[in-house]
Order: C-alpha cells, then structure tokens, then sequence
C-alpha cells in the first residue's frame, strides 16, 4: 500500500508539473487555445474524428472526410490513435475537441514524466534520481517547442520499452516455463506497438533504437530463449501495427507519400540546433540568437554499465539521424532502409537524445546523492536534491504560454450535421503555399464529419493541389464546374475574406441558394 501511495503521490507531482509547464492552460481549457497554429487544429480534428469513427466505421477508420475525394486521407498525416482513444470517452460524453485536445496536452506531460519516474525509481532506487529524470523527460526543448503537437507530448511508453527490453535481456531464468522472460517479451511488445501508435516519427524512432540497443548489448543475449523471445515481441509487433501502416504503403503506392532526400535537407539539423533552447531564461539571455524551432539536448558521460551505454547509443543514434544529409551516407541509408523515407522533419529524431539524457540524469543525481547525504545531514543533502529539480524546472519553463480565445465552432455548421449525403466546400480555397489556411475549415468539420473538399495535412497529394488551383478561382464557371464534377452539395462563403464585388457576384449564381447567413459565414445550397 505504502508503494502505491508512493506512485499514485508521484503522479500528482507530474500533474502539477505539467499544469505549471502548460499554464494557463488548465485555468481554461474550454476556451484558452493554440489554435493560431493551424497544426493544432488538425491534431484537434485527428482525435475528433479517431473517437467519431471507431464506434461507427472502425474498418474505415482512415477514410476520413477532408481532401474529398481522396481516399485514405486520415494516412496523410498522423493518426495519433492512442492519445485520441484516451481522449475518446471525453468527446462521447459531449466534450468539445478542443478542450479534449488540451487536457490531453496536459495528460502526455504528465504521464510521460511519470513513466519516467517509475523506469528510474525502479533502476536506481532513488527517488531524486527519478523525480529528476522524469522532469527532464517531460519538459525539455523538444516538447515545450512543439507544444501544440499532441503527438510529441505523448511519450510515456518509451521508458516502458527501456525496462522491458532490460528485464528481457538481463533476465537470468532460462526456462520459458517459468514465464519471466515471455511475461517481459509480451510486456516490450505491448509498450512498443503504444508508442508507435502515437506517432509515425516515434514508430521510427523506437524500431531503429531498439535495433541499437539490441546491437550494444548482443553479448548479453546468450541464450536461445532471450533471443527467441526478442523474436516474439518482434513479429507481435509487426502484427500488430500492420493494419495501421498498410494505408500508408497504399498511399504511397497510389500518391507517392515517401519524401525524397532533397526535401529531407531543408528540416537537417546542426550544431546550432543543439546550443538552442526555447526556455524563456536562456532565451532572453542568449538562445535567442540560435533559437529557430527546434530541438536543444545537454552532454553528458556516466558509467560504463550496459543500461547506461544502451541509452548513450540510443542518443547517439539519435543525434546522427538528425543531422540528415548532413550526416555522411544518410542518402543512401533513406534509400534502402525501412520507413526512413517516410520522414521529413528529421530534426525530431533530436528528441532521442533528450530521452537518453534524461535517463543519464537520473544515474547522475542517484550518483550524487550517495556522498551528499553520506557526508552532510540528511535535511541539507535533501535540499542540494530540491535545488537540482528547482534547477531543471527552471531552466526549461516557458510559462506563461501563449494562448488565443477560442468561442467554438460557428453554430452554422450545425445545419450540416442534420443532413444526409452531404458534400461541402469552403471558400477561399486554399492550397499550394497557402494549404494551412484551410485549418479552421478542418476544425470546423468536427461539427458534423461529412466530406470536405478542403483540408490540411502533412502531405498533400498532386491531384488536391490541381483541383485547389481550379477552386482558387471561385465564382468562376470552371470553378462551379469543378465543384459539381465533385458532387459538393453546399458552399461555405467567409465574407470577410471577400470583397463587396465578389461577394455580390456570389450571390448572383443562380446555381446556389442562401440557407444561411450568420457569424460571417455564408452557407450555400449548390443546385
């Protein structure tokens, strides 16, 4: 009872933690927003539709509704399937997406300091050593910077892969039958299939750490059962994740969704990269001159022991990747190694340094506190531990964050939730340089989830980009003509993105009928 108490205390500490890294965010989460970043509105969307779509057409699960008429149009960016499933019992019972996307914010803070925490308590007995790892895990360059990206926060199975992989290859029993090593193998594929459910980039991530972690410590895996059981968490995996990767092969066999070299050196990172920090001390000091976005990590060296030079190589690897075709032979490894083509920002793989640091940080602070709290009293050695956590949460805040006022969907939407086989488009239709304009549309199709011509992604097929120029030019007869040739069966018209002219020439087609007219918004019929 006293280890639960312990854990469950643990927990409410990183929720604090988070609700002070996110503030004011949890002051109100219904209405305080970082929707002036289109990304969090399509993250927004994501998770709206992953809860929509499973209790009615899981089987359909990536044919969502923007980009129509594209198919599989959820395979053009993120899933995101396990935060929205957390999420999902939220939006069944009313709440709106957007206060659903916050709180999830909070809860990937959250959850993935705490992981942390108990991956560390559990290696080094120390409960400074832990409550500073998770600190540094949670709240560093990396995920403060990409704080609108759901996908980033949420990392809270990594340091359950670390421990699983450990007991799998550490576990000294060698009979199958005594179900240690099976129960860890179970345990490893369960944690990895989480994780990379979470996020494509993470998917990568985990399956080429575990290669090197594997690799740094293949002298361990001595006997057949190790390695049998290494195997089974393997194709567990693979079996598992395959019908969430099979839509992405089949987009890009159909849209070509692999990025090429060339577009990968415009996200390389260099050595800048990894002095900057988006913390508001270091930047009004003097990140501010190498700050562009990105990731920072922190050096550092500790013992030779396997777990520790497991998670070096695992940094290691990390710092390389993200180097991009900076990094002598990355072309050819994007070439003809598995899922690499698949990423374009390849500076994220700068957050797999991060996460080693924050383990080398807790062996550190455990390290520490040995000839602290040996040599000093136990109040002044718990105190050097209150300011090293101090330290750590006050070199990485970034409160206040800034927020917008979100007052909720338009109520015009609403006329098209009520409708059967609806097809709507909205204007200005943006694509091309101007694609992220169409975030509010995308936002907006959470009130009633029918097919959307509009829509912003990571990836944007040819055949949307044409049909964006054509619309582009709408009330033209060609663009009416495009819209018909779509079967779109209402027209959304922003007036305050229109001139009075146009708006008029608008509404003299006799092709489309008012229906509504309301918050700036005009809705349309196309006959």
């Amino acid at each position: 009872m006293a280890v639960r108490n312990h854990r469950l205390a643990a927990l409410a500490f990183f929720v604090g933690m988070a609700v002070l890294h996110s503030w004011p965010l949890a002051s109100d989460p219904a209405h305080l927003a970082r929707l002036d970043n289109h990304d969090a509105e399509l993250n927004t969307w994501v998770v709206a539709w992953v809860a929509h779509a499973l209790p009615r057409q899981p089987l359909s699960l990536f044919e969502a509704p923007i980009l129509y008429p594209e198919h599989r149009s959820l395979a053009f960016s993120e899933h995101m399937f396990v935060p929205s499933v957390m999420g999902a019992p939220l939006l069944w019972s009313g709440v709106s997406p957007v206060t659903v996307y916050n709180l999830l914010i909070i809860a990937g803070f959250a959850l993935s300091g705490w992981s942390m925490y108990l991956l560390m308590r559990r290696w080094t007995g120390s409960e400074w050593a832990a409550i500073v790892a998770g600190l540094v895990y949670a709240f560093n360059a990396h995920t403060l910077t990409r704080f609108v990206h759901l996908q980033a926060q949420h990392v809270e199975f990594f340091p359950l892969i670390l421990y699983a992989l450990d007991r799998v290859i550490a576990d000294p029993s060698t009979s199958l039958r005594a179900g240690g090593q099976r129960r860890h193998a179970l345990l490893l594929a369960a944690a990895f299939v989480l994780q990379s459910l979470c996020s494509n980039y993470l998917l990568v991530f985990m399956t080429y750490a575990m290669v090197v972690a594997v690799a740094v410590r293949w002298n361990e895996i001595n006997t057949i059962n190790k390695r049998f059981e290494l195997i089974i968490a393997g194709l567990i995996s693979i079996v598992v994740l395959a019908p969430f990767l099979w839509p992405y092969f089949q987009v890009n066999r159909e849209y070509g969704l692999a990025r090429s070299a060339d577009v990968v050196t415009q996200y390389n990172a260099g050595w800048r990269d990894y002095l900057a920090t988006g913390g508001r001390m270091h930047y009004a000091w003097w990140s501010h001159r190498l700050y562009e976005g990105r990731t920072a990590v922190f050096s550092g060296r500790r013992l030779k022991e396997p777990r520790v030079r497991m998670v070096v190589a695992i940094g290691i690897l990390g710092a390389a990747m993200s180097l991009g075709t900076s990094l002598p032979g990355y072309r050819l490894l994007h070439e003809f190694l598995p899922l690499l083509s698949g990423l374009r920002n390849v500076a994220r793989w700068g957050w797999l340094p991060l996460a080693a640091v924050a383990v080398l940080a807790g062996f550190g602070v455990a390290e520490l506190e040995k000839p602290t709290f040996a040599k000093a009293t136990v109040g002044r050695g718990r105190g050097v531990m209150i300011a090293i956590a101090l330290l750590v949460t006050i070199e990485a805040i970034r409160t206040p964050v800034g927020f917008t006022r979100f007052n909720g969907i338009p109520q015009v939407y609403d006329r098209l939730a009520s409708q059967s086989d609806v097809v709507v488009a909205e204007f200005p239709f943006y694509s091309g340089a101007s694609v992220s304009l169409n975030g509010p549309y995308v936002l907006a199709n959470t009130r009633y989830f029918k097919p959307l011509l509009n829509g912003y992604s990571s990836f944007h097929p040819d055949t949307f980009e044409t049909r964006g120029r054509i619309l582009g030019t709408f009330p033209s007869e060609v663009a009416l003509a495009e819209l018909r040739g779509s079967h779109v069966t209402h027209v959304t018209v922003h007036t305050g993105r229109y001139d009075a002219d146009t708006l008029k020439a608008i509404d003299s087609i006799a092709a489309l009928d008012l229906v509504a007219d309301q918050d700036g918004i005009r809705l349309y019929r196309l006959k």
